[in-house]
Order: structure tokens, then C-alpha cells, then sequence
């Protein structure tokens, strides 16, 4: 069982005032790496705290921070802000096969306000995915194939979406992140790799090699 975050200790003027000062400096702010104390707390809702253009220049900001990364998503504590906002984007050149077998299709980019998601059927699918907030480490995950993402876009339109394969993966770990969620609280363990051997053994489009040699879920759990 995850262990339940405690929400933010920021105020909503402290919010503001920490969002003010990351687009005050004028340069990519650093993204805040396990360990950090904002990483593993639930994220305020956003309800309001930044005007309509400070919420702009951030998701304009964290969409260049994500592609400097360079990553597929980015979610504001990886900032240090505690609040509740991701965006997400997708347009990499993948290989065929990889993309074949981990059903991974090119997503535009989205910036999501208060998301949460809920499964679509019982599907679910294990593959390796790392996180900007644990640099140089890979670990399989096993997350839902499908799932419906209530949420509200930077215009203040709330929508919900289906997202299936890897756009599912990556709505899932960024809405994680704002629950004070990290990747490896759900990982195999056994999988977990740096990015040199992950590289040199196990970048597959499957998990199956990884998962026979380094002992990881049974094969009916990786299906």
C-alpha cells in the first residue's frame, strides 16, 4: 500500500511568491531531485494562486524545461512549486518496434490542471520508464493500459480525455508526481537499473529478458 502524502505546507501567497521568483530569475530553473521534501507531499489544487499570465509564462516555462531535459513530462513540484499543474508532450522520433510493442503514439503537447485519473478496463502493461527526479535510473512499472483523465487545460476548460498505451503511462507518472507519488513507489524493484545497463541490457521493446534475468514478476504478471 502507497503511503498517503501530507499536503503542501505552502501557503497560497507562498505558492505565488515561489512562481514569481522562478520566472523572475530569467534562466531554466534546476528540476528538484529525489530526496526533496516537495517531491512527497500531495500539491495544492490550483484555484487561482497565479494570475492568468503568471500561469501562462509557467506552463511556458516547464514545456522548455521538459524538452531541455530532455523528458515527456513535467510536473511542477519537479520545480519546487506545490502545486497541482503538469504539461506533457511526446513528438520524439521512436523506433518502429518499440513503439509497436509498447503502443507508444505521438502525444501534443497538454498542460493539465488538477488531473486525476481512473483506470478504463482491467488492462495493464509493464514496461521500463525513469523519471527527471531520479536521473540516471530505469525500473519497470506496471500501470494501467487505459485511463480516463479528468482535468482542467490552461484556458480554465475542464475536460476528460482517454488516454491508451504510453500517453496512459505518462498521464499516469506526472499525476503521481502531484500526489507525492514517485515512480520507484511503484516499480519492481529487482528491474531497477542505471541508465548504462539499462542501455546495454535491457533496452528492448519488452520487459521479457529483464524480467528472466534479473527475477521480476511471473510471467502471467507481466502480460
Amino acid at each position: 500500500m502507497l503511503h498517503v502524502a501530507n499536503p503542501t505546507p505552502f501557503s497560497n501567497a507562498r505558492i505565488r511568491e515561489t512562481v514569481q521568483e522562478i520566472l523572475a530569475a530569467g534562466v531554466l530553473p534546476p528540476i528538484v531531485q529525489a530526496g526533496h521534501p516537495v517531491l512527497r507531499q500531495q500539491a495544492a489544487p490550483y484555484d487561482g494562486q497565479l494570475d492568468s499570465a503568471e500561469l501562462a509564462a509557467l506552463v511556458a516555462l516547464m514545456r522548455e524545461v521538459m524538452h531541455d531535459a530532455p523528458g515527456v513530462g513535467l510536473a511542477a513540484p519537479q520545480l519546487g512549486i506545490p502545486l497541482q499543474l503538469a504539461v506533457l508532450e511526446d513528438e520524439y522520433d521512436v523506433d518502429a518496434d518499440i513503439a509497436a510493442v509498447r503502443n507508444r503514439t505521438p502525444l501534443e503537447f497538454l498542460a493539465v490542471i488538477n488531473p486525476s485519473y481512473a483506470p478504463v478496463g482491467t488492462g495493464a502493461a509493464a514496461f521500463y520508464e525513469g523519471c527527471l527526479s531520479l536521473q540516471g535510473l530505469q525500473a519497470v512499472v506496471s500501470r494501467h493500459e487505459s485511463v480516463r483523465l479528468d482535468f482542467t487545460d490552461a484556458t480554465g476548460t475542464t475536460l476528460q480525455r482517454v488516454f491508451s498505451g504510453w500517453q496512459a503511462r505518462i498521464v499516469q507518472h506526472e499525476t503521481d508526481h502531484l500526489r507525492g507519488v514517485l515512480y520507484i513507489d511503484k516499480a519492481e524493484l529487482r528491474s531497477l537499473s542505471n541508465n548504462a545497463e539499462y542501455g546495454a541490457r535491457w533496452a528492448h521493446p519488452d520487459i521479457d529478458r529483464a524480467r528472466q534475468e534479473l527475477g521480476f514478476l511471473p510471467d502471467e504478471a507481466a502480460d
